[in-house]
């Protein structure tokens, strides 16, 4: 009885030993999550803390990175202006823009990349502006950042050099267009905007760098600006005729109004500019932007006969596109005309209407059938009926003349009548609505 109890007794002496051995591993077990919780807790922490100085490194990059690219852009700014300041101050603006001498327009030629092409066009120029320097400050515009056309413009005392710097990535809106044309139409904006904006200058004239200018070129911009301030109805005034080819062409005395922007050297105020450049476009063919009907809302342009600028450009942005057949045989206006003598108020929107539908009476109707034979038995004008523009095309066509439309409008027309010299005689392609519009009712 005496074991018994004695190992009942060791019994609960072994229990109450387990218990405690139980306890103790609990508390243990207890004491060790915690430590691994709070271990993974401080470990999640820190791996928090690392991703975000991570990104906060990465972000300290970028903007190192950004600052490193902005301050190279205003080195490169800095340096362009230092540079025009020197020029500004070599070349003395101020003779240039004589205070006794207002300006008739300031004249500013296009650059980019070609400096051969610049250097033609500047020693055409300067030939001509030389005598009227005062009236006709020349700025010479470059885009971008070519050495070569920067030299060659800085070289010359007698113009002003301009950069445009333009960093902005460009987003054709159909694949397939030149990005080249979207750079031009922002840095015409760029251009026209310093000009009339900060230069002050009333009326600019527009010349590509690959343009040679008439002997007359000045003295037809300075008649005409007097039409452009007078004549609201007049958007600009422009040296081109697109049909001014050697064939279609002869009277150097004769100039016209077209409801088709020319370009290609032109003239505009600050008012009309004023007007444009808050809907400047941003994407290509800004001068077919500018022959839409919304645009010029009805205004036209005064144009000759005979060219007054010539376009060598056979290498550029357009890719020669019409040179051989429409560029390059081009007459270049070789007689002086003495613009100051001619009365040039015919050209004025209450007159011209008047006398170009006396010019349509009196010329002779032929049918469009065998056009060209027909005209070659005929002593004097000539005028062409077409009925739509198909017709008008192979009309044009025969002659050899532009067939292209802009907007419903023939290249050189007026009130849809296109005309040019056939054998010195003038032809007059006539719209369906031509006469109507011109107040011709009894033909």
């Amino acid at each position: 009885m005496a074991v018994f109890s004695d190992f009942r007794f060791l019994l609960l002496l072994a229990a109450l030993v387990f218990i405690y051995i139980q306890m103790r591993l609990f508390a243990t077990q207890s004491e060790y999550a915690e430590r691994l919780a709070a271990t993974v807790a401080s470990e999640n922490d820190c791996t928090r803390q690392t991703r975000l100085l991570i990104d906060q490194i990465s972000m300290q990059q970028g903007r190192i990175v950004a600052l490193e690219e902005e301050k190279k852009r205003r080195d490169l700014e800095c340096g362009q202006l230092k540079d025009l300041v020197q020029d500004l101050e070599r070349k003395g603006l101020e003779k240039l823009m004589d205070k006794v001498q207002v300006p008739v327009a300031a004249v500013v030629i296009m650059a980019c990349n070609r400096a051969d092409y610049l250097e033609r066009t500047i020693k055409s120029v300067l030939k001509y502006q030389k005598s009227v320097a005062s009236k006709y400050p020349v700025f010479v515009s470059q885009d971008g950042t070519n050495p070569s056309v920067k030299r060659m413009a800085l070289s010359y005392d007698q113009l002003t050099y301009m950069q445009h710097l333009d960093y902005e990535p460009v987003h054709t809106e159909r694949p397939g267009e030149l990005i080249a044309y979207y750079k031009i139409a922002r840095h015409y904006k760029w251009a026209l905007d310093e000009l009339f904006n900060k230069h002050k200058f009333n009326r600019v004239i527009i010349l590509e760098d690959d343009m040679e200018i008439a002997l007359d070129f000045f003295d037809y911009f300075e008649a005409a600006a007097d039409l452009l301030d007078k004549d609201k109805s007049i958007m600009a005034v422009s040296s081109w005729n697109d049909n001014g080819q050697k064939q279609f062409v002869s009277d150097p005395y004769s100039l016209y109004r077209s409801d088709f922007f020319p370009g290609l050297g032109w003239m505009l105020t600050k008012s009309t500019w004023d007007e444009l450049s808050p809907k400047w476009p941003k994407f290509t063919y800004w001068d077919d932007w500018l022959r839409l009907k919304e645009n010029h809302q009805g205004r036209q342009f005064i144009r000759p006969e005979v060219c007054r600028t010539y376009n060598f450009g056979e290498h550029g942005s357009s890719l020669g596109q019409f040179f051989k057949q429409y560029l390059e045989p081009i007459k270049l206006n070789d007689i002086k005309v003495d613009w100051k003598s001619m009365n040039l108020t015919y050209l004025m929107e209450d007159n011209y209407k008047s006398y170009f539908a006396e010019l349509l009476k009196a010329a002779k109707p032929v049918s469009a059938t065998d056009a060209i034979l027909k005209t070659r038995n005929i002593a004097g004008d000539v005028r062409i009926q077409y009925n739509d523009q198909p017709d008008f095309e192979y009309i044009a066509d025969q002659f050899g003349v532009f067939t292209e439309w802009k907007d419903g409008i023939p290249r050189t027309a007026y009130k849809g009548v296109v005309v040019f010299r056939y054998n010195s005689r003038r032809i007059f392609l006539v719209g369906p609505n031509s006469l109507k519009q011109l107040g011709i009712y009894d033909l």
